[in-house]
């Protein structure tokens, strides 16, 4: 006999564990003008725990200049890619401090370095995963630029529109590729860290968020990459400011965005 469907069967809520593997976590819809509130909150943080920030400010610009001054020593353009592969690498553990810190504080918690640090070894399974993740989507970026620069002139001193397949296909190939990448990595990490879940409900949850925010992630990104731009361009020393504002900012996206694990 069918069984009866009653209205609170619509209206009954299931939690749902964080073992669970790869599965989606809800998000919020969020304005396209919230980078910037989240920028003001990274702002914040980054003058109330100075220390904090200072320390890993100076890790993120050790690596930037180390990566400058491979390029310079070697005068080629050829080690940029792999250095960026390095720094890629170290970026999101560094990033792991910072988010601590922001979230210390949003728990009332005075906020304190060696914690910080800490914070670094917190679910690191699932986190170097996530590492090797990002490493293997960075080489086959590279092995696709590899096979592009066969568009590229082969004469010397050719007019620019012989130029204009290599521009416009690689272009779009490294759109597409950065977009990919960005999506998978823009809450990843503080998720990983905070409710400790496995790699590919990470990357799933990521994704979807970025999705279901593309205008606010458009902006969100291009204020990273234009942070990031500002760091190299003075050298690697903008970094000590640029990076600790954005991975401050970074927590807040992903709180703000990214439903709590208490509040479903």
């Amino acid at each position: 006999m069918p069984r009866t469907v009653h209205t609170e069967d619509f209206q009954r809520t299931t939690q749902v564990k964080d073992t669970e593997y790869a599965r989606t976590i809800p998000c919020r819809k969020v304005s396209i003008s919230a980078p910037l509130h989240w920028l003001a909150l990274g702002l914040n943080d980054f003058i109330r725990m100075p220390i904090i920030s200072a320390f890993y400010g100076l890790c993120f610009t050790a690596a930037a200049v180390a990566i400058v001054q491979l390029v310079q020593w070697q005068g080629t353009h050829l080690v940029i890619m792999p250095s960026l592969v390095v720094y890629m690498l170290i970026g999101p553990f560094l990033a792991l401090g910072l988010y601590d810190a922001s979230w210390e504080r949003e728990k009332g918690h005075k906020p304190s370095l060696l914690h910080s640090m800490k914070a670094i070894g917190r679910n690191s399974t699932s986190q170097w995963a996530f590492a090797v993740i990002l490493v293997v989507a960075m080489i086959f970026w590279m092995r696709i630029a590899a096979l592009l620069h066969a568009l590229y002139p082969s004469v010397q001193g050719a007019p620019l529109i012989d130029f204009a397949p290599f521009l416009i296909i690689g272009s779009a190939v490294g759109a597409v590729i950065a977009a990919l990448i960005f999506g998978i990595s823009a809450f990843s990490i503080p998720l990983m860290m905070e409710r400790r879940v496995d790699v590919m409900t990470a990357v799933f949850t990521s994704f979807n968020a970025v999705s279901q925010n593309k205008p606010a992630m458009i902006v969100w990104a291009f204020i990273i990459c234009a942070g990031i731009l500002v760091g190299f361009a003075t050298f690697g020393l903008g970094m000590i400011v640029v990076m600790p504002i954005l991975g401050y900012g970074t927590w807040h996206a992903y709180h703000e965005t990214i439903y709590k694990k208490h509040h479903p």
